[in-house]
């Protein structure tokens, strides 16, 4: 195996890297490390709420041990009040996977942020850069008039972008309405025109259960645990800032908005649960969307007892 062969040899070029996607709850994190444990490998997380820290529970954050019995990369990078762009995640990825193959490691990519993996495999639209003035007046605009008037816009103007983006999602309706706005074409026609793919080949897998039921029921299961754990807690900590607020990305992350609004006072606590559920159900069934139309990946059943087999079967010199 790479790992076996490589540590000693000094070879590196042949390594490729391994992408482990797939939805919410469907056990990506326990099979990256099942595979860490066979191959010398580090993990990059492909997660955009791994990078906050003070953010564990909410995110399902590979737990202390965890990290230290494996080498993980790009958690615990900013904190909450600051934000991470898809093309700093790239930066950050091409760098990464260098320095891991130059020290005779496997790199798994793991973790479920889609357009993390999308920009990093297939390049990054060459998109206009960021207005603030224009930025400014879609978030007022969005305040004044509420973003599902500004999400029947971005329908009219770009309904390819309207489909794909949720009216509950501030932070992309307002970049790609600052993309029509400040350039005059749609954040869809900007997209045709891929940047440069990473020059390295990556062996992609996806995992989740072939019940879309059960999914949904380990999501529940894992939403109470997160809760026995103390993610009220957490998030109060959070709350309790001055400098945070509920449109930081950050505090969007699924599970943690519905925890702030309940700290808020804005829900219940059963409705809290309820809608933090409902919530992680959507963001599996988009991360599932984004893989029925990916191209060269292999499928493993979270629940099969062969995926390591497989894995090392596609991954050996």
């Amino acid at each position: 195996m790479y790992g076996e062969n490589n540590v000693s040899t000094g070879i590196n070029s042949a390594l490729p890297v391994v992408a482990i996607m797939g939805p919410t709850a469907s056990g990506k994190t326990g099979l990256a490390l099942e595979i860490a444990k066979h191959i010398e490998s580090e993990v990059i997380s492909v997660d955009s709420a791994l990078v906050y820290r003070d953010m564990d529970i909410g995110t399902a954050k590979p737990t202390a041990a965890e990290q230290a019995g494996v080498v993980h990369h790009l958690i615990d990078i900013i904190d909450p009040v600051e934000t991470y762009s898809v093309s700093q995640f790239v930066n950050d990825t091409n760098r990464l996977v260098e320095e891991i193959r130059a020290r005779g490691n496997l790199p798994i990519l793991a973790g479920g942020t889609m357009m993390y993996f999308n920009a990093l495999i297939n390049g990054i639209s060459p998109l206009p850069k960021s207005d603030e003035a224009i930025r400014e007046e879609i978030t007022q605009q969005g305040k004044d008039f509420g973003w599902s008037k500004l999400h029947e816009e971005l329908c009219r103007v770009d309904p390819v972008s309207g489909e794909r983006i949720h009216p509950n999602d501030p932070q992309r309706i307002t970049r790609a309405l600052e993309v029509y706005r400040s350039s005059g074409k749609t954040l869809t026609d900007w997209q045709q025109h891929k940047g440069q793919a990473c020059s390295f080949d990556v062996v992609q897998f996806a995992i989740a259960p072939k019940d879309r039921a059960v999914l949904h029921e380990r999501i529940a299961a894992r939403f109470d645990i997160m809760l026995q754990q103390g993610f009220e807690q957490e998030v109060l900590k959070l709350y309790e800032r001055s400098d945070l607020h509920e449109d930081l990305p950050s505090i969007r992350s699924v599970g943690y908005r519905q925890m702030w609004q309940y700290l808020d006072g804005q829900l219940s606590f059963d409705e809290m649960r309820e809608r933090g559920i409902i919530a992680t159900r959507q963001l599996a069934k988009r991360q599932l969307t984004w893989l029925r139309g990916w191209e060269n990946v292999t499928w493993l059943d979270t629940f099969a007892n062969d995926n390591l087999t497989k894995i090392t079967a596609k991954v050996t010199l």
